[in-house]
């Protein structure tokens, strides 16, 4: 007697995309491949928009610090460089001093014929802290024949190509501040080497700086006459152990040898 024939299960064809066959079969049952690939895509995208979001925005920000930093030749060929220079950093949002005269600040940047009134007057102070001033910018500032003491401190923009054109100032420059400034490194302070009328100069907190401590002493050595501010460098060269300054902070705290002869 035959054994009973096992009955035949048929798979009903699917359509995938232009043949009929069992291989469409899988990504009908089994979509999980697909979302994957769907999330996968949609996150590409939103990183990517934002991606050229952010682009676009720090487009925008390069052209508007551009904007700000152009030469102001029509002030200077009709008013002389520290006019121009003056107008320059009272937009800007620092101070000016002319020779003589009283600090002058933003709120006075509307009150053109106060400034006018100073033509003949040289600026003999710049004030720029926190200024967005760039390469550019100087252009503005590298005319002042008498100008003495500049601030850059925590200017954002302002890098070792800047500090390269300050060679310009060597003439009357005594005073000079990029304490704070994110993109000056130690090249640019070697650049300083010219300025040899400086009396003081503030390097302090410079993130770019590898070794700060080290920095101040070849500044100094570079500019014999010249104060230097920074990094507390005796203090860095011969550090102390953590008990040993707890011990100089506190009074009443017994000394190592005390605290061995009781032991």
């Amino acid at each position: 007697m035959a054994a009973p024939r096992a009955p035949l299960h048929l798979v009903t064809p699917v359509w995938s995309g232009g043949t009929w066959g069992i291989r469409g079969l899988s990504s009908a049952v089994a979509p999980e491949g697909n979302k994957k690939r769907t999330l996968l895509q949609l996150l590409c995208g939103y990183f990517s928009g934002v991606r050229v979001l952010r682009e676009y925005q720090f487009r925008k920000q390069l052209q508007k610090v551009q904007k700000k930093n152009r030469s102001f030749t029509y002030i200077q060929d009709r008013y002389g460089p520290d006019i121009a220079g003056a107008y320059f950093i009272l937009k800007l949002g620092g101070s000016v001093k002319f020779q003589g005269n009283e600090w002058m600040g933003p709120k006075d940047h509307g009150h053109s014929l106060d400034v006018l009134k100073l033509q003949a007057v040289p600026v003999e102070a710049v004030d720029a802290s926190g200024c967005a001033i760039n390469y550019q910018g100087l252009d503005n500032l590298l005319a002042l024949k008498e100008l003495r003491s500049l601030s850059l401190q925590r200017c954002p923009h302002v890098d070792d190509w800047c500090l390269s054109r300050l060679y310009l100032m060597a003439n009357s420059l005594q005073e000079l501040s990029v304490a704070g400034c994110p993109q000056v490194s130690e090249r640019g302070l070697a650049c300083l080497h010219h300025l040899q009328n400086l009396h003081r100069l503030d390097i302090s907190d410079l993130p770019a700086v590898t070794n700060p401590s080290l920095t101040q002493i070849l500044v100094e050595e570079m500019l014999p006459n010249c104060e230097v501010m920074g990094a507390d460098w005796t203090h860095s060269l011969n550090p102390q152990p953590e008990d040993e300054s707890q011990d100089i902070a506190s009074p009443s705290a017994p000394s190592p040898s005390s605290r061995s002869s009781a032991g």
